[in-house]
C-alpha cells in the first residue's frame, strides 16, 4: 500500500467493427500469415474471414499476408511474421519440409493460431495433433449453443461474459486437451444437440509450444461469425497472445476450487470502503480496507486469481494472517504481495511489500499495461512464497519474521481508497494437502498407484516405480524445505550416479544436499529437478505395476503430474 499519486491517463478509441479493445496502447507493428489451403471440405467463410483479419489489423497495428501455397513455408518466410492463423484449413495441406519449418517456427517463439478447422488438418503428422490441441471428431447441424466462458483474464475472452449465446457449427474432439492446455471457453452440451463430450466440451483454448504460443478456437464455421463483435474479440485477443503482444497464463489449470466468480458467499469485509460487485467482477472502492475468505484458513496452496488496474492504481492479495476484521492487523500479521506500479522496488507489483521486491526484469515482461487483466498465482507451501504473473516466476521469498507464518491463514484482497481502482476475478484456490516436512505418498495422476522403492530396499541405488497404495515406508516421501524428497529419513530422490540426461533412473541415495536431490513442486503437479531441469516421469507414460520413474523433458503430461 502507498499513498496514491494521479493515474497516468490512457483512451481507448472505438474501432470500426463494433466494440472497443481490451488493450489501451497500441501493439507495436508486426507481420501475420493467414494460410487457408484445403484438401478436404472447403468453408465458404474463408473469404471473409481473412477479410476481417486484415480489418482487425488495420485497427490494431498489424499486417495480413493471406496464401494458400503452401510453399510459404519455410523457415526463411516464416522468420518475418510474429504467427501463422490456420484459417479453416482441412487435410494434408503441408509436405514433410513445410511441417519441419513449421514446428521450428513456432517451437523457437513463433506463434500459431488456428480457427475451427484447422483441428481437421493435418491428422497424420502427431506434432501438429499436439500444436492444435485435438483433433475434430465429429458435429451436428449447425444450431444456438451456450458457451460458457471459464477463463476471462486472456485478452481473446476477457470481454466475454460467462455465458454467451451464439449460433454455430459445434466440434466434437477426439480427445479432451484439458490436461495439456488452458481451456477458456467450453459448450453447454445441455444448451444443444449433438455433444458427445459431456460435461467437459472445451471449444477454446491456449497452450505454449517450446518456446512458442499455440491458439485455437472451434468457432469460426459460419460467414455470420465474422461479423458478431464478441467473435472479432476473440479472433484479435487470440492473434495478439500468440504473436506475444499480451501476456497470459495458458498452462495447464485443473483441481482448483472456486472462492470467487460472482458470489461473495463466505467473504467478509473488513475496514472502510469495500467492492462492486457485477459481471462476476470485484471492483474495489475507497478504503483502507480488505475483502477476505471468512470461511476458512488454509495452509499449502496454489491461489491464482485475474486482477486489472485502470492506471497507477494501488491494491494487492494479503496471505497468512489470522482471523481480523481489522485491514491494518491482518498488514502486520500476514504477508501482501503487491499490485502497484510505481513505487520503492519492494513495494511495487509482484513485491512481498516492504520485504522483498519482485525480479523486475521477469516482472515487467510478464505484465500487461494497465486496461488489460492480469493473473497472480501465489503457491505456498511451509513458509516460502512464489508469486507468478501471467505464469511466469517474478519472486521467490521465504519468511523468517517470528511475528508473521505463512503456514496457515486467512487471505484477502485490498480496497486501498478512493480512486485506487483495481478489479479482481476468477479467484480460486488448490489446496495441497501436504506441507514440506510431513511425509505423504506420492500418487501418480495418470496411474493412480504410489512411488515406490523397488523391493523397499534401502540401499543406494535402489530403483523407484509405480506400485499399488500400500501406505508402507518405501511409499512414504518427506518434502523438505531445501527441496529434498526423503525416504526412510535419510535417503532422497536422485538421479541415478546423479545424472541430467532425459532417461536417466530415479534411484534413492544417502541424503547429502547435492543439487541433483532438490526438487522444486510446481503449479501442476510436476517435479522438476533443480539440477538437470527435467521432471519426475513415469516411463513411456505407463501406468503399471512396475513402471519405471525417470527424469525426462518436462511436458506437463498426467504421467509427469503427481499428488
Amino acid at each position: 500500500m502507498k499513498c496514491r499519486r494521479a493515474a497516468a491517463a490512457a483512451a481507448a478509441a472505438l474501432i470500426g467493427f463494433g466494440f472497443t479493445p481490451a488493450h489501451a496502447a497500441a501493439d507495436p507493428a508486426y507481420k501475420v500469415l493467414v494460410f487457408s489451403e484445403t484438401a478436404g471440405f472447403r468453408h465458404d467463410s474463408i473469404p471473409t474471414g481473412i477479410q476481417t483479419i486484415r480489418d482487425l489489423g488495420a485497427a490494431n497495428n498489424f499486417t495480413v499476408t493471406a496464401t494458400e501455397d503452401s510453399s510459404a513455408f519455410t523457415a526463411s518466410n516464416l522468420a518475418q511474421f510474429k504467427s501463422v492463423i490456420f484459417l479453416n484449413t482441412t487435410g494434408d495441406v503441408l509436405d514433410p519440409a513445410q511441417q519441419t519449418a513449421l514446428a521450428s517456427y513456432v517451437d523457437g517463439g513463433g506463434g500459431y493460431v488456428g480457427v475451427h478447422a484447422a483441428a481437421d488438418t493435418e491428422y497424420d503428422w502427431p506434432y501438429y495433433g499436439q500444436l492444435v490441441g485435438a483433433y475434430f471428431s465429429s458435429h451436428p447441424a449447425i444450431q444456438q449453443v451456450t458457451v460458457k466462458t471459464e477463463n476471462r483474464a486472456h485478452a481473446a475472452t476477457a470481454g466475454i461474459g460467462p455465458a454467451w449465446s451464439r449460433t454455430d457449427e459445434l466440434y466434437n474432439y477426439r480427445s479432451n486437451p484439458r490436461s495439456q492446455v488452458r481451456v477458456l471457453q467450453t459448450l453447454d452440451e445441455s444448451t444443444y444437440s449433438g455433444g458427445t463430450m459431456g460435461a467437459d466440451h472445451p471449444i477454446t483454448w491456449c497452450h505454449t509450444q517450446g518456446t512458442g504460443r499455440s491458439f485455437y478456437t472451434g468457432l469460426g464455421h459460419t460467414i455470420a461469425s465474422y461479423a458478431e463483435p464478441q467473435f472479432r474479440q476473440l479472433l484479435l485477443g487470440g492473434i495478439r497472445w500468440a504473436a506475444g503482444t499480451t501476456k497470459a497464463d495458458c498452462r495447464p489449470e485443473t483441481g482448483y476450487t472456486t472462492l470467487y466468480n460472482g458470489s461473495t458467499s463466505g467473504w467478509s469485509q473488513a475496514g472502510p470502503g469495500g467492492f462492486t460487485n457485477a459481471d462476476a467482477t470485484l471492483k474495489s472502492t475507497g478504503g483502507l480496507g480488505m475483502l477476505w475468505y471468512s470461511a476458512k484458513q488454509f495452509g499449502s496452496y496454489a491461489l491464482k486469481l485475474d486482477w486489472k488496474a485502470d492506471g497507477d492504481d494501488n491494491s494487492g492479495v494479503v496471505v497468512g494472517f489470522p482471523q481480523t476484521g481489522d485491514p491494518n492487523t491482518a498488514l502486520n500479521t500476514g504477508h501482501e504481495v503487491q499490485i502497484d506500479a510505481s513505487d520503492t522496488p519492494d513495494k511495487t507489483t509482484g513485491a512481498i511489500y516492504g520485504f522483498k521486491a519482485a525480479d523486475p526484469a521477469a516482472r515487467d515482461a510478464a505484465l500487461n499495461p494497465p486496461g488489460e487483466w492480469n493473473t497472480y498465482e501465489l503457491l505456498v507451501e511451509g513458509e516460502r512464497l512464489q508469486v507468478f504473473l501471467n505464469g511466469v516466476k517474478i519472486n521467490d521469498f521465504t519468511n523468517t519474521d517470528p511475528a508473521r507464518s505463512l503456514t496457515s491463514g486467512h487471505i484477502g484482497i485490498q480496497n486501498h481508497g478512493t480512486g485506487d481502482d483495481v478489479s479482481f476475478r476468477n479467484i480460486r484456490i488448490k489446496e495441497l494437502g501436504t506441507p514440506p516436512g510431513t511425509a505423504a505418498p506420492l500418487r501418480g495422476v495418470a496411474s493412480g498407484r504410489c512411488l515406490d522403492v523397488s523391493g523397499a530396499s534401502q540401499a543406494n541405488n535402489a530403483a523407484t516405480q509405480l506400485w499399488d497404495c500400500h501406505g508402507g515406508t518405501n511409499q512414504q516421501w518427506t518434502m523438505t524445505g531445501a527441496g529434498e524428497l526423503r525416504v526412510y529419513g535419510t535417503k532422497c530422490l536422485d538421479g541415478y550416479n546423479h545424472g541430467t540426461g532425459a532417461g536417466t533412473a530415479a534411484v534413492i541415495w544417502d541424503c547429502s544436499g547435492q543439487a541433483s536431490q532438490q526438487w522444486r513442486r510446481n503449479a501442476n503437479g510436476t517435479l522438476t529437478s533443480v539440477q538437470s531441469g527435467l521432471c519426475l516421469d513415469a516411463n513411456g507414460a505407463g501406468t503399471a505395476n512396475g513402471t519405471k520413474i525417470v527424469l525426462w523433458s518436462c511436458n506437463g503430461g498426467a504421467n509427469q503430474q503427481w499428488s
